[in-house]
């Protein structure tokens, strides 16, 4: 890269800094009359100093007066002033303009021409007095727009809260999408299912048709409720009730489910977790595996709990954006396993068939991943 590509960079880039200062300090200002209207504290903060060197660079202008003694012959040894002035105004510069981008700020050459800076500010006040102790005003302005003090860093405390802010909607986007996927995959499945049922038993079993009809009427609403208790990030799922909507699901599919569940009691959380693999499996055996038999085995001990969906169908996944995953479905599933402590495998199986293989603590290290993969709170 030559110099001018990097020269044009760097212009282009303080223009920016400059122009975000710009829109800071007017919000600033807007907020300031608005908190002294209405008698209180205003509630945005001070955006600090300038983000460049140039805003710095008017004050050497104090220095003029020891330059006047210069020209003006009232200064003795004036090379020796003159390259001390010299001298001050190039460490002044130099300091100022590194003093604006963080890792030159904090680099060792930085504090050693401010030190530098010093002791020539120092020598010369010493040796003429009079105008050439104006220069530690700017000594002054030169340290603490290199050591920076709370009002000085309040522009870096907010970048990094918007980045957190920012990092914090992108996680409940990524949770809400994934709890609509797992909800509404499952449950359109469903609702498609029965139909088909429903429109093939119609010209010959009329009532067994109507209990299809009913059973959609039951699923949807029954998701409608779902959904508006995902949007308020309140649900926490029943293994029971997903067993009882999987033998549902696949019945209607002509799909014979064979469920064993043995061991000790599950906690709530890890109930709720496997719950969406019994979900997004049995969604997925309904979709894809044209299987006619499934089998969902649940086993728990006091540390472990394992849930596996079996199924003699095809064997074949869905589009797969993970090695050994399906869809997006499982995937979302491993995010959720993943933070609690556990584990997810899906995969063709060697007897033929598809298996999705969950494994949970039951009692995980950390209880606040679980509740937060399982019933994590509106922002």
């Amino acid at each position: 890269m030559s110099w001018w590509t990097r020269a044009k960079r760097r212009i282009r880039a303080v223009r920016e800094a400059r122009a975000r200062w710009q829109a800071d300090m007017e919000r600033f200002r807007v907020a300031q009359r608005a908190a002294r209207k209405n008698g209180h504290a205003a509630d945005v903060d001070h955006p600090g100093p300038p983000p460049t060197g140039f805003a710095l660079l008017p004050w050497l202008l104090m220095g003029m007066g020891s330059f006047s003694n210069l020209l003006q012959g009232r200064t003795p040894n004036p090379w020796v002033g003159g390259l001390g002035l010299l001298a001050f105004n190039s460490l002044y510069v130099y300091v100022t303009f590194r003093a604006f981008d963080r890792d030159k700020r904090e680099a060792v050459s930085t504090r050693v021409a401010l030190g530098l800076m010093g002791l020539l500010t120092t020598g010369l006040a010493v040796g003429y007095g009079g105008n050439w102790l104006m220069f530690f005003p700017l000594l002054g302005l030169a340290t603490g727009a290199t050591l920076r003090g709370p009002w000085q860093a309040v522009r870096e405390l907010r970048a990094a809260r918007e980045e957190l802010a920012r990092r914090a909607v992108e996680k409940e986007r990524l949770r809400f999408s994934r709890d609509l996927h797992d909800l509404l995959g499952h449950t359109l499945s469903v609702i498609v299912v029965k139909s088909e049922a429903a429109r093939r038993l119609a010209p010959r079993d009329m009532d067994a048709a109507l209990t299809q009809i009913g059973d959609i009427e039951s699923v949807g609403r029954q998701a409608l409720t779902e959904i508006r208790e995902a949007v308020t990030g309140y649900r926490e799922g029943s293994l029971a009730t997903e067993l009882t909507r999987a033998r549902s699901a696949l019945s209607a599919s002509s799909v014979e489910p064979v469920v064993r569940q043995s061991g000790t009691p599950l906690a709530p959380q890890a109930e709720a977790l496997l719950g969406w693999v019994v979900r997004e499996a049995v969604t997925n055996v309904v979709r894809h595996s044209d299987a006619t038999r499934c089998e969902i085995t649940i086993e728990s001990t006091v540390e472990q709990a394992r849930l596996t969906v079996t199924d003699n169908g095809t064997g074949q996944a869905v589009t797969r954006p993970a090695e050994g995953l399906g869809g997006t479905g499982l995937t979302g599933l491993t995010e959720r396993l993943a933070a609690a402590g556990g584990s997810l495998r899906a995969g063709p199986s060697p007897r033929g068939g598809f298996t999705v293989t969950a494994e949970l603590p039951v009692e995980p290290t950390e209880p606040t991943a679980v509740a937060a993969a399982t019933a994590p709170r509106a922002s």
